[in-house]
């Protein structure tokens, strides 16, 4: 299974709803917290992109050296049509600092030294160290699993429904079978009907691009059909 530090690096990289929450700051609008672009840097530390004029950069601006806290909040919400859609929420919290001369005019890079984070997803809950999250790597199907957990929603459910024949005596149990994550490991799949639950189907072996997951995929279908 991926380590939390790899799950936390995964959201903070994705297309997940963020938040970024300034310590004594309450910008008059929420969408005025929300950066236009995140990514890890080389040592771990965030870089979230805001326009020039947002709150929080007014207030990164005037604090002095590393006195500004912050966290940013990440919520991970399933891109298909399921109960409990919300997946896992992730926070990363540490010191705000600006970046002038990292942007183009009228954007500014914020740079969130990482303290300290945290997830607690459909795998788990578990803390993460700042080396941790700056040694781990992001999922490497994460910018494409909602366009694909969709394209396998809605053209190919029958096969997924198929895979209740892989659930032995929970067959069942199910109703409806959807797929609600994916990562290079394998598919979870969440099953309702008299009772709601989720299935893991792991991977022969990790897979490294879409072309190797299209190949897992088809191993995976070839099973439950037998």
């Amino acid at each position: 299974m991926p380590s939390a530090a790899e799950r936390t690096r995964t959201l903070v990289q994705s297309t997940c709803s963020a938040v970024l929450l300034v310590t004594g700051l309450e910008p008059a609008h929420p969408w005025q917290a929300v950066p236009e672009s995140r990514r890890v840097g080389p040592e771990g530390d965030l870089f979230l992109e805001f326009p020039a004029d947002s709150p929080v950069v007014r207030a990164a601006t005037h604090a002095q050296d590393d006195e500004l806290t912050a966290v940013l909040e990440i919520t991970d919400v399933a891109p298909v049509s399921v109960p409990h859609r919300i997946r896992g929420r992730a926070r990363v919290s540490g010191w705000l600092t600006s970046v002038p001369g990292m942007a183009e005019p009228g954007r500014m890079i914020l740079r969130l030294e990482t303290a300290e984070a945290y997830v607690d997803d459909l795998w788990g809950a578990g803390g993460v160290e700042p080396e941790e999250l700056r040694d781990a790597a992001a999922d490497p199907l994460a910018v494409h699993e909602a366009e694909l957990l969709q394209h396998l929603h809605a053209a190919h459910g029958e096969q997924v429904q198929t895979l209740c024949t892989l659930l032995g005596e929970r067959v069942g149990a199910q109703g409806n079978v959807v797929p609600v994550a994916l990562d290079r490991f394998g598919l979870r799949v969440r099953c309702t009907g008299a009772e709601c639950f989720d299935a893991r189907f792991d991977f022969p072996e990790p897979v490294r691009d879409v072309a190797e997951l299209r190949h897992a995929m088809h191993t995976l279908f070839e099973a439950a059909a037998r």
